[in-house]
C-alpha cells in the first residue's frame, strides 16, 4: 500500500478529509486504533454548513436520518429568546449513525481504511503502522485534541482557553419543539436536540467534573418536567472538553484538521461544521500543491467560531452578565437573530472584534 495521503484518525474529521481528497483523485489511507462505528460525546446537532458539506462529500442524508430543527432557543431561570436559522438545513443525528454514513462513503471512494491499527512512529515520508512502514506524500492529523501528529510536527498549542466537562444521554421522548434549546444555569448549560421523531439528545456542559446528569437536572426544572416518565435510550457518557488552537495547522507536508488543529467549546455546536469545511479546504489546497492556502483559509474559517464560543463562555462565567445578555436579546430580538445568523454561517460577513465590543457595551447598559 502506497497512498498519496495518510490520514491519522478515523473520526468524522478524518473520514471527511479522506473522502474530499479522494474526490480530487488522490490515493488515501485512514488509520485508527478504534473500530467503527466510532462514538464520541457530543451534542449531535449538524448546522447547515455541516449538512451542506456532507452533501458535497456525497454523503446524502435521507429524510428518515435524524430529525431536523429550525433554530435555537436560549433559556434561563427568568426569560427565553429564540431565533430561526435563516437558511439551510440543520439536523440532529446520532453520532454513530453519522460515522457509519461516512465510513460507507469512504469505502465507495476507494479509501483504504485500517481499523484497529496503531501508529507508533513517523518520519518525513512514512509512518509505522502496526510494526510496518507505510509511505506517504502528505500526512493529515485528524486524531483529536491530544494529536500525536501535532506533536510529531512540533505544532504545539498556541493557547488553551478553558477546560470543561461534557455529558450526554438520549431519552425516548418526542421532541417538544422545532428548536435546539440551550438552557442556562450556574456555570453550566443543558442542550436539548432532537435525534429522531421519538428521541432527544440531552448534553450537559459544566465546570465541575463531579456533577452528573441526574443531579444536574435539578438545576433545569423545565427540562426535568419534560423528561418526567421518559426512559433513557442510552447510557450516560462523558468527556473533558477544552478550547485549544495549534500554533499552525500546516508544517511541511503535514496538515491538521478538526480538533487536532482547533477545538472550540462544545456549547457552540461548531465542531463538526468546522471539521467538514476544513476537509474541503484542505483537499483544494492539496490539489493546488499549496498547503499555505489551507493555513490562511483555516484561520479565516475558525475566527468567528472562536469569538462566538468565547462570548458564550463569558456568559457562562457570570450569572449577572448572562441575565443581562439574555435580557438584551429579549428586548432586541434582532441582535439574537444576528448572532444565530453569524453562528450558523448564514451571514456572509464574519463576526468582527468590534461586534463583540459593541455587544459588551450594550450589555453593560442593559
Amino acid at each position: 500500500m502506497r497512498p498519496d495521503i495518510l490520514v491519522v484518525g478515523g473520526g468524522p474529521a478524518g473520514l471527511a478529509s479522506a473522502i474530499a481528497a479522494a474526490q480530487k483523485g488522490f490515493r488515501v489511507a485512514v488509520v485508527d486504533s478504534r473500530k467503527p462505528p466510532i462514538n464520541k460525546v457530543c451534542g449531535e446537532g449538524l448546522l447547515p454548513e455541516a449538512t451542506e458539506s456532507l452533501r458535497r462529500l456525497g454523503v446524502h442524508l435521507q429524510p428518515g436520518d435524524g430529525h431536523p430543527f429550525e433554530g435555537f432557543r436560549f433559556v434561563d431561570e427568568t426569560q427565553s429568546v429564540s431565533a430561526l436559522i435563516p437558511r439551510g438545513r440543520a439536523l440532529g443525528l446520532r453520532r454513530t449513525a453519522l460515522h457509519q454514513r461516512l465510513v460507507d462513503r469512504a469505502e465507495s471512494c476507494g479509501v483504504d481504511l485500517l481499523w484497529g491499527a496503531r501508529v507508533s512512529d513517523f518520519d518525513s515520508s512514512r509512518a509505522r503502522v502496526d510494526g510496518r512502514f507505510v509511505p506517504f506524500r502528505w500526512l493529515i492529523g485528524a486524531d483529536g485534541q491530544n494529536s500525536i501528529v501535532r506533536r510529531f510536527a512540533h505544532l504545539g498549542s498556541r493557547w488553551t482557553f478553558e477546560r470543561r466537562f461534557g455529558f450526554r444521554r438520549h431519552y425516548s421522548v418526542a421532541p417538544w419543539t422545532n428548536l435546539c434549546e440551550v438552557h442556562w444555569a450556574h456555570r453550566s448549560q443543558m442542550v436539548v436536540a432532537p435525534t429522531a421523531p421519538d428521541e432527544i439528545c440531552i448534553s450537559f456542559f459544566v465546570d465541575d467534573p463531579q456533577v452528573r446528569m441526574d443531579r444536574a437536572l435539578a438545576q433545569f426544572p423545565g427540562v426535568a418536567a419534560r423528561l418526567e416518565g421518559a426512559k433513557p435510550s442510552s447510557t450516560e457518557a462523558g468527556s473533558m472538553i477544552q478550547s485549544r488552537k495549534a500554533r499552525a495547522v500546516v508544517r511541511g507536508d503535514v496538515a491538521l484538521v478538526g480538533d487536532a488543529g482547533c477545538t472550540v467549546d462544545a456549547v457552540s455546536g461548531q465542531g463538526l461544521s468546522l471539521a467538514f469545511q476544513q476537509a474541503h479546504l484542505l483537499a483544494g489546497a492539496l490539489a493546488a500543491g499549496d498547503l499555505a492556502r489551507y493555513q490562511s483559509a483555516h484561520d479565516r474559517l475558525t475566527l468567528t467560531a472562536i469569538r462566538v464560543a468565547r462570548l458564550l463562555l463569558v456568559m457562562n462565567s457570570s450569572a449577572a452578565l448572562r441575565r443581562k445578555v439574555l435580557r438584551l436579546f429579549a428586548l432586541r430580538p434582532h441582535l439574537f437573530a444576528n448572532m444565530i445568523s453569524v453562528h450558523t454561517q448564514s451571514q456572509p460577513e464574519p463576526l468582527k472584534a468590534c461586534d463583540i465590543v459593541n455587544l459588551t457595551w450594550r450589555v453593560l447598559w442593559a
